[in-house]
């Protein structure tokens, strides 16, 4: 297949950069009071701003009323589900996938002059921000070895590279193929299939940096490694608890669950450091009179909790439940329900009476009264949801968090009931669907015998490398070359600067994308860029409009279409990369029919059929309105677990010890209103309050006095972890409603502080909402100690 002639000529095309700005240039930061409510009349505003600014009024426009329908594309940003039957004709989006759409619907574009006219080393002066407002990426690029522009080359040419670094390796597992989330199921099929036919299972992706807690966490505790509700369970239940989830910002179509719940009379609790504006209220900005009315209170009770207090908290809770439980015997607890269903709550139960109720109350920071109160609202309901996000997930003892969640919806038996259940909301749009269909690097055995089976070859059986251990083998040679399929791998991983050093040692790297990010301005000693049709542009394969499809977070599979024309001619869809890879790497010595693939993505769901389970009739079902559900044992009241067959499993976990020193404090890492992961679509955070700058430090008003700081004050942030001096210069003291000793920052900036080796227990995802820092007045002397401070962006690492 051959690519169409060079033609990157377009009115909007970009040549010239923005002037650049230090990525530690401070701007004019401004001040607000925090919201107490989320979208309205501003969020429409808002996302209206971000097509303008993208040159996508049309486009994007016409594209807003096709987004998450049921014969539309489905939304690339987050991947809370759509409604099963009724969408709005106003539109089933929210400001932010209005903001992500934008982005990938823009006019504007860079080719072959652009990359001509600027060295990737003047690209990378660039802030996050100024690189995302570049446009679209027209044509595959290649930076040869030592070369200092990117310059045009033909997908077939680009194939053909890959297949000689490919097939020079030692051994496939010196290879490995990241995947991000954005990713279809056609194309992870495909993408899977062929790095397993090459022989590897290093398939590291973005849920080993954001919810890998979860899968870890709910498979060896009912069996499951995924969420146990549907939507409309938010509408028909009692109480809704929120932990460790901002959905205003990171989930906004969520408001409108949470209000219909609330409305029909469900009680909602919310936990977590900073009092989030929708976690308290809500303006529909569909509904006219919604907007022009006061918000719509959300939360019931508010708990601030201490970042790392939330075990202390759960655990509190579960003590008080038994005790409401000793008063009214049968009327809190689902003693049927514990008896057949679950095992270990004898063991749980004993150690619960050893911890006191004042120590717990102290290592949360939440007074007795209010955990109380909480507990009281949770003793009188049984249909309850527990909903969470990164907050828990990204904690260095998450699995053990969510182990105790699930100990408290077993102690009542609300799991596997209407209204019910566990509900981790997942970010990236298609994250869920990725691992569904084997981007793992541990699958089961029963899984690879299936591929085996079906295809006829040698299925590697060695476990792969997770993100972490990936950029640990990257760091030691043991890694030679990384195919990123989608994302932001860069800005997305912990340890900027390690991450940075182990992607310059590699021989090669591929990105597949549809917009400029620093993971290309980070690379190996050969770097490519292969830019793909984005998902609300049309596929067309032999003059067919194509479909591809998608899983959301509640485990619903649809099909996603697009209706806009790509950007570019020099564009292929992600499927065709896969396999038009596979085909110049493995050549005659492969088994597969890639064509039969590349011709019809009808062909890859009959696959998928054979293969994996709840995929029965595939084609005809993934077009029926609304898509299809996959089985869901633990909905069904099925459990198993990994210490009691046919059981979900209470589980004993520890308080940890938050002590911290004097000058110590405890820093999460977060993003703004104006960012979706690490895509920064502008400087602003308005429902916090804060306006034209990201290099903030939040903290207590009472750490700041006793710091001897003002607020305003210019600093330095430090991790020691490992005996390594890590520092993010040039921070801005703002002062925010947070617990003492904990403070909040913006990823990707403060990623340099996240040591490669601070992980989740037993998942190894980096636990970036966990991270001791030191702070210091700005000395501008640091920056002589950086060596090149414009690489990533943030910081740098020196060993003490």
């Amino acid at each position: 297949m051959k690519d169409k002639p060079s033609s990157d000529q377009n009115k909007l095309e970009i040549h010239k950069l923005p002037s650049p700005h230090s990525p530690y240039a401070l701007g004019d930061l401004k001040l607000k009071d925090p919201k107490n409510w989320a979208a309205g009349a501003p969020a429409v505003i808002h996302s209206m701003e971000q097509l303008v600014r993208n040159a996508s009024v049309a486009r994007g426009g016409r594209a807003l009323f096709s987004m998450n329908q049921f014969d539309g594309f489905d939304c690339p940003s987050c991947a809370w589900p759509d409604p099963d039957d009724d969408r709005s004709s106003l539109g089933e989006y929210c400001e932010s996938g209005a903001k992500a759409l934008a982005e990938e619907a823009t006019s504007k574009k860079i080719g072959a002059t652009f990359f001509r006219e600027n060295s990737v080393f003047d690209l990378a002066k660039l802030t996050d921000f100024e690189i995302s407002q570049l446009g679209r990426i027209s044509r595959p690029m290649y930076l040869p070895e030592g070369a200092s522009h990117y310059q045009p080359i033909s997908f077939d040419d680009a194939f053909t590279k890959i297949a000689e670094k490919l097939n020079a390796l030692d051994s496939p597992d010196e290879a490995i193929f990241y995947t991000s989330g954005r990713t279809s199921n056609e194309a992870t099929w495909v993408y899977q299939l062929f790095g397993r036919e090459f022989g590897t299972n290093n398939f590291p992706d973005c849920s080993n940096m954001c919810h890998e807690t979860s899968g870890y966490a709910l498979s060896r505790s009912i069996g499951f490694g995924k969420g146990t509700v549907k939507l409309e369970d938010f509408y028909n239940t009692d109480l809704i608890v929120i932990i460790g989830q901002n959905p205003g910002t990171n989930s906004p179509r969520m408001l409108s669950a949470l209000t219909k719940g609330k409305k029909n009379g469900a009680k909602i609790i919310a936990i977590n450091p900073l009092p989030e504006a929708g976690l308290k209220g809500f303006k529909d900005p569909q509904n006219v009179r919604a907007i022009l009315d006061k918000p719509f209170e959300l939360s019931d009770l508010y708990l601030p909790v201490k970042i790392n207090g939330d075990m202390a908290l759960l655990k509190a809770l579960q003590i008080l439940l038994l005790e409401e439980e000793e008063k009214n015997p049968g009327k809190v607890l689902d003693h049927d329900f514990i008896a057949n269903k679950t095992g270990g709550f004898d063991e749980l139960a004993r150690e619960l009476k050893l911890y006191d109720l004042s120590f717990l109350s102290e290592e949360c920071g939440i007074s007795l009264e209010d955990l109380r109160e909480a507990a009281t609202m949770i003793a009188v309901k049984k249909r309850m949801i527990v909903c969470w996000g990164m907050g828990i997930t990204q904690q260095k003892n998450g699995v053990e968090m969510i182990y105790n969640i699930v100990n408290i919806l077993l102690m009542k038996g609300s799991i596997g009931i209407p209204g019910g259940g566990a509900c981790p909301v997942r970010g990236h749009s298609n994250v869920q669907g990725n691992r569904t269909l084997l981007i793992n690097h541990h699958p089961t055995t029963e899984q690879l015998d299936k591929l085996e089976n079906y295809y006829g070859f040698k299925v590697p059986r060695k476990g792969g490398y997770d993100v972490v251990n990936a950029l640990k083998a990257m760091h030691e040679g043991k890694v030679k070359f990384m195919f990123c399929m989608g994302g932001n791998f860069l800005s997305a991983a912990p340890d900027t600067t390690f991450t940075a050093e182990a992607m310059r040692k590699l021989e090669m790297s591929v990105m597949v994308s549809v917009k400029l990010n620093r993971n290309h301005l980070i690379h190996g000693k050969e770097a490519l860029i292969l830019p793909v049709i984005s998902r609300s542009e049309k596929d067309i394969v032999n003059g067919q409009l194509q479909h591809v499809s998608t899983e959301n977070s509640m485990g619903v599979v649809e099909w996603s279409r697009g209706v806009l024309e790509p950007i570019s001619e020099h564009l292929i869809n992600e499927t065709h990369v896969a396999c038009r890879m596979a085909k110049a790497v493995l050549g005659s010595r492969s088994v597969i029919d890639w064509d039969r693939f590349i011709s019809s993505y009808d062909e890859v769901r009959n696959d998928i059929e054979q293969c994996i389970p709840g995929f029965e009739n595939y084609n005809e079902r993934v077009v029926q309105k609304g898509g299809f559900y996959l089985p869901n044992d633990p909905r069904d009241g099925k459990f198993t677990s990994e210490k009691y067959r046919g059981k979900a499993s209470f589980n004993v976990t520890d308080v940890p010890d938050n002590s911290l020193a004097d000058d110590e404090y405890l820093m999460g890492t977060t993003r703004t209103h104006d960012q979706f992961n690490t895509v920064v679509y502008g400087l602003d955070d308005r429902y916090r309050g804060i306006f034209n700058e990201r290099r903030v430090i939040m903290m207590n008003e009472n750490d700041i006095r006793e710091a001897g700081l003002n607020e305003g004050d210019k600093v330095d942030l430090f991790n020691y972890d490992d005996n390594i001096e890590r520092i993010a210069p040039l921070f801005v003291v703002v002062k925010y409603p947070i617990p003492k000793k904990s403070t909040m920052t913006y990823f990707p900036e403060t990623n340099v502080l996240v040591s490669i080796n601070n992980v989740v227990n037993g998942a190894n995802m980096p636990a970036s909402k966990y991270v001791r820092i030191k702070i210091r007045r700005h000395n501008p002397n640091v920056f002589n100690r950086i060596e090149d401070h414009i690489i990533p962006a943030t910081g740098t690492n020196s060993r003490l």
